[in-house]
């Protein structure tokens, strides 16, 4: 938890006042520098309560509630045909609560109006009856985290919207016309260009509108490390100011000598780069890495408008400070990162330098540069450093600088003074975005190696790089590039390296939401049940939690694959998690339904779940599938995994959906099975009322029952009455949506140890009052 602000405020005013007595120098240095950290930590804590003090309480979730307000960005289309809208409240209508909680109500809100049958919305001030409930996620150690997003962007509770009429006593001050004048601007583009070819990339470019790429354009930016092309950053707001301040310039000399000092003369220049930089961060819709890189951008312009000789990262530091100043949220955003370590990187390899590299050398020093510093902090944060990266900003980077860029600036402005060019411009921006996409979808189709390197060979790359670029040393340069040839010839060459060991069995649920995946492993081996959801173009378990999560375990091998069945909260994702791992042996209790998912590995096998038994390190694990006709078809089919640990004599039973009918003829089969000293039991179908019967639960008797559900969700996972079996034997529980990842672990070889990643979570998740602390097994 962050400390209270007024609880540091003796801390600042002790080392300022030491700084003032002390004599040395260095001494003084180090007071101020450590109050101005105390400051910028009290500063940081204080936006941090106040954000946190705005919730929803837990008697509103799930209950309809009318609320007035504006829109707060551009609406984009989602899944379901939905449309999803930031919304900044300003009246809450009729809610019972007390006055106290009525001051704290969020003001902003992240909503999805479903089935609007292509229905727009009719204003920009509306009234709407929404469902809310607080912010809340899938919460692993590694991947996306939603509830981390949506506290760095400000919302309080999400929520859907029930009915929609536009509210023209809604007061709209100086943000609402902000984003009203934006919304206009998104318009009039749709209107001009819409119809083009490259409509998605026109507006994402032009005015920072993303709405319009589709899970295409990710996949193609993605795989060639170009994402940053599309985000209005530092790129495209430096490009606007030397742009700028290159006309502004020759309009100056253009003036009679002597009419306008020189002094002056930098003054209007940085004013005409400062003004055309923040109409188009304006334009662009004033985000967060805008503002971001419209501060570093001012810094830059100002250091060269005092022409002092002043050291370059004190103007980094300075725009840093700056940056935190204004968002001290701000490192929470990957961009903050990457944007701040581009630019370190570039100051090290231009900076020292007597000379400048010609064009094509600097274009090449500059991206090796990136690529190498850049690769351990994408690492941090869970991302790869795609190869393809290197040949794609090559070629991408100067493309969009002199060519793409200007033609739409200069074409925007045209079509604006003359919207009859809007058809010729059009084609225009069609013709330069044509061939640069065609250029990175072909870099995305081939077939890159990859880099398969650890902490310290990616560090290790990323610092002879930088010392082969900066330090003018011939021999030293031919001996570093040797190197680093040999290193990737060597990595690229060699064998995946195999799972790491692990001397204790060990469990990990996954937080999937409404779903299920289970890693086991021991030793080398590793098992997993299930893959959790998928929902083509919003979400699945596989990219979004799996294969990071394993990536940072050091999985590289999953020697056993089990698809209890195949419904598709359980065997989402089958290709990419194929594509990413390599995979042993694969079975199902539907071998055909999954063998159906995988048509892209048409040779692949998918066994059955015949009952036998395997070995996993020290674990034996048994499967059984009910035999005959089932009664809940795919449901009754899933293949039931019994793990167990002889030495600890603990087991752990994953039955999948199975229902009750099932369940007594899982309980037959088990009779010559002694029970163990500590069972785990994970709830048949998420807890559903059709499963969990009172004979399975009394047969059972389980230390240990976990329900995989999601938050909320609309089926009411675990059943009231099923928890309350699970109570009257004296099962310990636990549910995924309020724990988020669990570890099961067995140490001495005796005891289970059981984890919860909420406690570990940071304190906007798992804080006081918040969804994640007071969530509760019904």
């Amino acid at each position: 938890m962050m400390p209270p602000p007024g609880g540091l405020l003796p801390c600042i005013v002790v080392a300022l006042v030491a700084a003032v007595r002390v004599d040395r120098p260095l001494c003084r240095s180090v007071f101020v520098t450590f109050a101005g950290l105390c400051l910028g930590l009290a500063w940081a804590s204080w936006f941090a309560s106040e954000r946190l003090a705005e919730r929803l309480p837990g008697q509103l979730e799930g209950e309809p509630v009318t609320v007035s307000g504006y829109l707060c960005d551009l609406p984009s289309q989602g899944s379901f045909n939905s449309l999803r809208f930031s919304f900044c409240v300003t009246r809450w209508h009729g809610v019972s609560v007390s006055p106290d909680q009525l001051a704290l109500l969020p003001t902003l809100l992240r909503l999805a109006w479903y089935g609007r049958d292509g229905a727009g919305l009719p204003d920009h001030r509306l009234r709407l009856t929404v469902v809310l409930k607080r912010p809340h996620g899938a919460l692993n150690p590694e991947g996306f985290r939603y509830e981390d997003w949506l506290f760095r962007k400000g919302y309080r509770a999400t929520g859907s919207v029930r009915s929609v009429s536009a509210d023209p006593d809604v007061p709209c001050r100086l943000t609402c016309q902000f984003h009203r004048a934006h919304g206009s601007l998104a318009r009039w583009v749709d209107r001009q260009f819409g119809e083009r070819e490259h409509h998605a990339l026109i507006a994402s470019l032009l005015i920072g509108n993303r709405g319009y790429m589709e899970n295409e354009h990710w996949a193609v930016l993605e795989a060639t490390g170009t994402i940053h092309l599309v985000a209005i950053s530092g790129l495209h707001l430096g490009l606007v100011a030397l742009g700028a301040g290159l006309v502004a310039r020759r309009l100056l000399l253009a003036l009679p000598p002597g009419r306008v000092s020189e002094r002056r003369s930098r003054v209007l220049a940085f004013s005409v780069v400062l003004v055309c930089c923040l109409f188009y961060a304006l334009a662009a819709g004033f985000t967060v890495p805008t503002r971001r890189a419209l501060i570093m951008v001012t810094v830059a312009g100002w250091s060269l408008l005092m022409a002092r000789q002043t050291p370059v990262w004190q103007s980094l530091i300075l725009a840093l400070g700056l940056v935190l100043c204004q968002d001290p949220f701000a490192p929470l955003d990957q961009g903050f990162w990457l944007s701040f370590g581009a630019v370190s990187m570039l100051i090290c390899v231009f900076a020292a330098r007597l000379r400048a590299p010609g064009w094509l050398a600097g274009l090449v020093l500059s991206q090796g540069a990136v690529f190498a510093g850049l690769w351990p902090i994408l690492s941090l944060v869970g991302q790869a450093q795609p190869l393809a990266g290197l040949l794609a900003n090559l070629v991408a980077i100067p493309w969009v600088s002199l060519v793409v860029m200007p033609v739409l600036i200069i074409g925007g402005l045209l079509t604006a003074l003359v919207p009859a060019l809007a058809g010729a411009v059009g084609m225009v921006f069609d013709g330069v975005l044509d061939a640069l996409w065609c250029f990175l979808s072909g870099v995305s189709r081939w077939h890159w190696p990859t880099l398969d390197a650890g902490w310290p060979e990616v560090i290790g790359f990323a610092v002879v790089v930088l010392l082969v670029v900066c330090l003018p040393l011939r021999a030293f340069r031919v001996l570093g590039f040797a190197l680093i040839m040999a290193w990737a010839g060597a990595t690229l060459t060699a064998g995946r390296p195999g799972n790491p060991f692990v001397a204790d069995p060990e469990v990990r649920v996954w937080d999937v939401g409404q779903g299920l995946s289970v890693m086991i492993r021991h030793r080398r081996k590793v098992l997993l049940y299930d893959t959790g959801p998928e929902v083509k173009g919003v979400f699945s378990a596989v990219e979004s939690v799996l294969i990071p999560n394993l990536r940072a375990l050091g999985i590289r091998r999953i020697d056993e694959l089990v698809i209890s069945h195949g419904d598709n909260d359980h065997a989402g994702g089958l290709p990419q998690l194929l594509d990413a791992f390599d995979v042993g042996i694969l079975r199902s209790g539907e071998p055909d339904v999954v063998q159906g998912k995988l048509l892209r590995f048409p040779d692949r096998e998918v066994r059955g779940c015949d009952s036998e038994t395997l070995t996993l390190g020290e674990l034996s694990v048994r499967l059984w599938q009910a035999p005959g006709n089932l009664i809940d078809g795919d449901n009754d089919a899933s293949c039931v995994v019994t793990v167990g640990h002889p030495a600890s004599a603990t087991e752990w039973i994953l039955p999948g959906d199975i229902t009750a009918g099932v369940e007594a003829s899982h309980l037959r089969s088990m009779t010559s099975f002694r029970r163990p000293a500590t069972r785990v039991v994970f709830a048949p179908h998420h807890g559903s009322k059709t499963s969990s019967s009172v004979a399975w639960v009394q047969a059972m008797q389980p230390d240990v029952v976990i329900y995989n559900a999601g938050y909320r969700h609309r089926f009411g996972h675990p059943h009231p009455e099923v928890v309350s079996r699970y109570v009257a034997v004296g099962a310990r529980a636990f549910n995924t949506a309020c724990s988020g990842q669990l570890v099961l672990s067995v140490h001495d070889g005796a005891r289970l140890r059981i984890r919860e990643m909420r406690d570990l979570a940071s304190f906007w998740i798992s804080g006081p009052g918040l969804a994640r602390k007071q969530c509760k097994i019904p």
